[in-house]
C-alpha cells in the first residue's frame, strides 16, 4: 500500500508540474556591480560591490489575456519591489504591486544620461521624487496606446489607498499616520515618428487634516512634471520641468542654512534639468547633464519672517561603454548647496563601475 501512494503521489505532483509549465514560467537574472566611488567633504572614498536578481514570470489565460510577474531583490536578498501585471488585450493592462513606481516611474528624471540620473550622488531633487507617495501598495491602469497622427499616446492612471510611503505585504497595512489619505496619479507621454517624445505627469495625496484651519494644519500635497525629448541619429536632447508641494504649513520658518527634505520639509521644491547625450557607436555614449533646483519655503504668514530661496544646483559628465554583458561606466557630479543648504560645502564625486549581467 506505501508503494502505491508513493507511485501516485509521484504521479500527481509530475502532472502538476506539467500543467504549471503550460500555464507560464519563472526565469531568473540579475547584475553584479563593482565601483570604485570618492566624495568631496566628509564623505571619503571607497571600493565596494553590490548585485540584484530579478525573478520574472509570465503565463497566459485560457482567454488570450496574459499575466506577468516581477520581483526585484536588494543587495542583501530582500524585496526591493514586486508586481503583478495583467494584460487584456484591447482593454489595456492592470498592475498592482509594491515600490514598483506605479504610473510615476515614467516620469523620474526624464532626460537623457549616459550611466545615472543626477540625483545619484547628491541629496534628492524634486524630479527623483515623482510617485514616492505611491509606494506603499497600489493599483495602475495603462490604456492601450492610441493613434495620434504621426504617433502613440499613452495614457496610464494610478491609485493608492493610504499614501504615506510605507510597503506594504499581503494585502496587510502597517500603523496608518493620521496624516495622509489617499494617493492618485495620471500620466500621459506622446511619442512622435519624428523623433520627439512629450510626457507630463500629476499627483495629488489627501491631507487628512485639510479641513482644519491652522497655521500647521496639513493640506493635500502635489507633485507635477513635464519633459520633452528629442533624438535625431546618434544625439539626444532633453529638458523636464518638476513641481513639488509637499502640502501643509508650519508654525516654524525653516532658515536657508538648514537642510530640507523633499516630502518632509513643508514648502515648494521646483526643478529643471536638461541634457545631451551622443551615441559615437554602438558600444559608447556620453552625455552632460544640468540641473537647477529650488525650494521656495513661502514664509512664515503667522509670524511674519521672510526666507530667502535657496537653489541647489548639480551638474553631471558620464561616460559609458558596453561589450556584450559586460559595461563600464563613469561621471563626474558636482552639487553646490546639497540638501537645498545655503550654508552647506560643495559636494564633488567621482565614480567607475563595471556592470555584468548574467
Amino acid at each position: 500500500m506505501d508503494k502505491l501512494k508513493k507511485i501516485g503521489l509521484t504521479a500527481l505532483a509530475g502532472s502538476l508540474v506539467a500543467v504549471s509549465a503550460q500555464a507560464g514560467e519563472l526565469t531568473a537574472n540579475g547584475t553584479a556591480n563593482m565601483t570604485y566611488a570618492t566624495k568631496s567633504s566628509a564623505f571619503g572614498k571607497g571600493i565596494g560591490s553590490d548585485k540584484s536578481i530579478t525573478f520574472s514570470g509570465s503565463g497566459e489565460l485560457d482567454n488570450g489575456w496574459s499575466v506577468a510577474l516581477t520581483t526585484y531583490t536588494t543587495d542583501a536578498v530582500g524585496l526591493s519591489s514586486h508586481s503583478t501585471a495583467l494584460t487584456m488585450g484591447s482593454m489595456g493592462k492592470i498592475t498592482i504591486g509594491e515600490i514598483f513606481g506605479s504610473v510615476a516611474a515614467s516620469y523620474d528624471e526624464e532626460v537623457p544620461n549616459a550611466y545615472e540620473q543626477i540625483s545619484d550622488a547628491a541629496p534628492n531633487n524634486a524630479a527623483n521624487y515623482m510617485g514616492s507617495w505611491m509606494d506603499n501598495g497600489g493599483i495602475m491602469y495603462a490604456a492601450p496606446a492610441l493613434d495620434v497622427g504621426a504617433g502613440s499616446l499613452a495614457i496610464s492612471i494610478g491609485f493608492s489607498p493610504d499614501a504615506h510611503d510605507s510597503a506594504t505585504s499581503s494585502g496587510t497595512e502597517g500603523t496608518h499616520t493620521g496624516t495622509w489619505g489617499h494617493g492618485r496619479d495620471v500620466g500621459m507621454i506622446l511619442t512622435t515618428d519624428a523623433g520627439l517624445t512629450l510626457g507630463v505627469y500629476a499627483a495629488e495625496r489627501e491631507g487628512i487634516l485639510s479641513t482644519i484651519d491652522t497655521e500647521a494644519a496639513t493640506y493635500d500635497g502635489f507633485e507635477g512634471t513635464w519633459f520633452a525629448k528629442y533624438s535625431a541619429g546618434p544625439v539626444s536632447i532633453g529638458y523636464q520641468q518638476t513641481y513639488v508641494d509637499r502640502g501643509g504649513n508650519s508654525a516654524a520658518a525653516i532658515a536657508a542654512t538648514t537642510v530640507k527634505t523633499i516630502g518632509t520639509s513643508t514648502g515648494i521644491f521646483e526643478d529643471v534639468q536638461y541634457s545631451i547625450s551622443f551615441n559615437v557607436n554602438d558600444n559608447l555614449s556620453i552625455s552632460y547633464t544640468d540641473g537647477e533646483s529650488v525650494y521656495d519655503d513661502q514664509s512664515n504668514v503667522a509670524g511674519g519672517t521672510e526666507i530667502a530661496d535657496v537653489e541647489q544646483s548639480q551638474d553631471a559628465i558620464q561616460v559609458a561603454y558596453s561589450m556584450g554583458g559586460m559595461t563600464i561606466s563613469a561621471y563626474q557630479m558636482s552639487s553646490s548647496n546639497p540638501g537645498y543648504d545655503s550654508n552647506a560645502a560643495e559636494i564633488k564625486s567621482t565614480e567607475i563601475n563595471l556592470g555584468l549581467a548574467f
